[in-house]
């Protein structure tokens, strides 16, 4: 994944090449804006489009309604953001499943590639990777010995999360063998490793950081490309013999394809001025999240990337979406 900007002195500088608000749409915004969450209501990406509602509302003079489009790993809010308007009026309020969902689902009605546009990155959620403190292995190298020896589990929060690619793209690139048990969410996932039902997991950050500082769990690596400001002397997985490594949850806003170019602008300048608040950037890290602007051109090139490499690791573990 590419580089996570450092939270202090975040701004609109860091999205280069957002496109400047022109005069192509005379009067826009001239009524309410739409943000479909295609996740339920008081998850971490709803809470996200919500923290930055707000702002996005002051800084586009009319009011930004959330509605929550939630199921099917996010295609359902998707599928009817694909369907609506290009006018600027109905933006997408996505995460990594953008990138995921082309391979891990059949028979979609619409083409992700084709059916949005990219307005704005807003933020990534890093993964800790975590072992049991009492007896789990001290570093990622004892943790990859110990999987060869066969036999090894890992637990994650559901079939093709960004935790569940995360593990398998460590696994396919350490060129090591485990077997994946999916719970049905972060707690039940982490209990797993706690009570030795399995060995490893990687976990968001929210729901291992209290654990790891309570000396119960103990944090190998972490997920992103740069070591996490909460905990500093955690290495990377790239850091750790693995030179490239960087799977991460994002969240970012789409429109559909064909919006007018001066609408995107606004929106992504809207948002970006939401994420240089220093209050939104200390939510967002109680969250577990940091934030990471980025136009639409550099938005569009880190997804395509980011489908082209999680697709080469779905096919090559056989991970479906039914």
């Amino acid at each position: 994944m590419s580089p996570v900007p450092r939270r202090a002195g975040l701004a609109l500088a860091l999205a280069p090449g957002l496109p400047r608000p022109g005069r192509g749409q005379p009067g826009w915004p001239s009524r309410p804006i739409r943000i479909l969450v295609a996740w339920p209501a008081g998850g971490s990406t709803d809470a996200v489009m919500r923290l930055l509602a707000g702002p996005m509302q002051a800084a586009l003079g009319q009011p930004v309604v959330i509605e929550n489009r939630a199921g099917a790993s996010g295609s359902i809010g998707a599928a009817a953001a694909a369907q609506s308007a290009p006018d600027g009026y109905t933006v997408l309020g996505d995460a990594s499943s953008q990138a995921a969902n082309p391979s891990l689902l059949r028979g979609l009605a619409f083409d992700y590639a084709t059916a949005f546009a990219p307005v704005t990155q807003l933020c990534v959620a890093p993964a800790l990777l975590l072992v049991r403190a009492e007896d789990g292995p001290r570093d990622l190298a004892g943790l990859l010995a110990r999987l060869r020896q066969g036999g090894g589990t890992y637990s994650s929060s559901g079939i093709g999360t960004a935790v569940h690619l995360a593990m398998a793209a460590l696994l396919r690139q350490a060129g090591v063998a485990a077997t994946h048990v999916p719970y049905r969410g972060s707690p039940q996932q982490v209990q797993a490793v706690l009570a030795g039902e399995v060995l490893t997991t990687f976990c968001t950050v929210p729901a291992a950081a209290g654990l790891v500082r309570d000396g119960r769990l103990r944090a190998l690596a972490v997920s992103s490309a740069r070591r996490l400001a909460a905990f500093p002397e955690v290495p990377t997985v790239a850091e750790q013999g693995f030179p490239g490594y960087a799977v991460t949850e994002w969240l970012a806003l789409f429109v559909p394809a064909g919006t007018p170019e001066p609408a995107i602008a606004r929106l992504a300048q809207a948002a970006q001025v939401g994420l240089a608040d220093p209050a939104v950037q200390a939510r967002l890290e109680l969250l577990g999240m940091e934030a990471a602007a980025a136009g639409p051109a550099a938005l569009g090139a880190f997804v395509a990337e980011q489908r082209m490499k999680l697709a080469e690791v779905i096919r090559a573990e056989g991970i479906r979406l039914e």
